[in-house]
């Protein structure tokens, strides 16, 4: 009398050499879907461009005067050596780069999860809250019009420059710029991580053959 053959279509009972499948990683907690994405980056995109009119209000409070005056024929520097431009521009771009950090930061507490989509979000509102910024600053500023302002005021009176930005293209980009340095530092240092694999027991255990 013989012992019971395992039937062919069936695997042996102890299949050592098999190997055991990977544990599945489990998605994210919290992570939103790509239209939720979007939809927050619109909002954040719309609340960049809101606080670009502070922005605009907070250069023109902050911002150096470049004095200037007539003689009825021309209209000259009242300070030739002065350095109000140059601070002009610089009081723009630090105020700007002070707010793409505070958008940043804001962003990053209220979606910790990150995304590209946010970043772009926090580009894009920079840019748009920049111009505004800067609309708004040389709209409500001095008179544009040097001529007429210099025959309105009288020969030998001071009068302030309009607001101008001289490093244009640097002032527009200082605000997203900021914003994605900063907040993608923060997702690296406090950003939700992907779990990892759990390993199997080490060392291995070893192989044993079915006699």
């Amino acid at each position: 009398m013989t012992a019971p053959l395992t039937p062919p279509h069936q695997p042996p009972p102890h299949d050592h050499h098999r190997p055991e499948p990977l544990p599945a990683l489990p998605a994210p907690d919290g992570a939103p879907g790509t239209a939720t994405e979007l939809r927050q980056s619109a909002v954040v995109a719309g609340v960049s461009v809101v606080a670009g009119a502070v922005l605009g209000l907070l250069w023109l409070w902050l911002a150096p005067r470049i004095t200037l005056f007539s003689d009825g024929k021309a209209v000259f520097l009242k300070d030739s050596e002065g350095e109000a431009a140059i601070g002009t521009d610089g009081t723009f771009v630090l105020i700007a780069l002070g707010f793409g950090a505070l958008a940043a930061l804001l962003v990053f507490l209220i979606h910790r999860h990150g995304g590209v989509a946010l970043v772009l979000g926090l580009a894009f509102g920079g840019v748009l809250g920049s111009l505004l910024g800067w609309g708004v600053g040389v709209w409500l500023g001095p008179e544009r019009d040097v001529v007429a302002h210099a025959k309105a005021v009288g020969p030998d009176v001071p009068f302030d420059a309009p607001l101008e930005l001289n490093m244009w293209a640097a002032a527009m980009l200082a605000w997203p710029i900021a914003a994605m340095i900063v907040h993608l530092a923060l997702t690296a240092l406090f950003g939700p991580r992907d779990p990892e694999p759990e390993d199997g027991p080490w060392p291995p255990a070893p192989k044993t053959t079915a006699s």
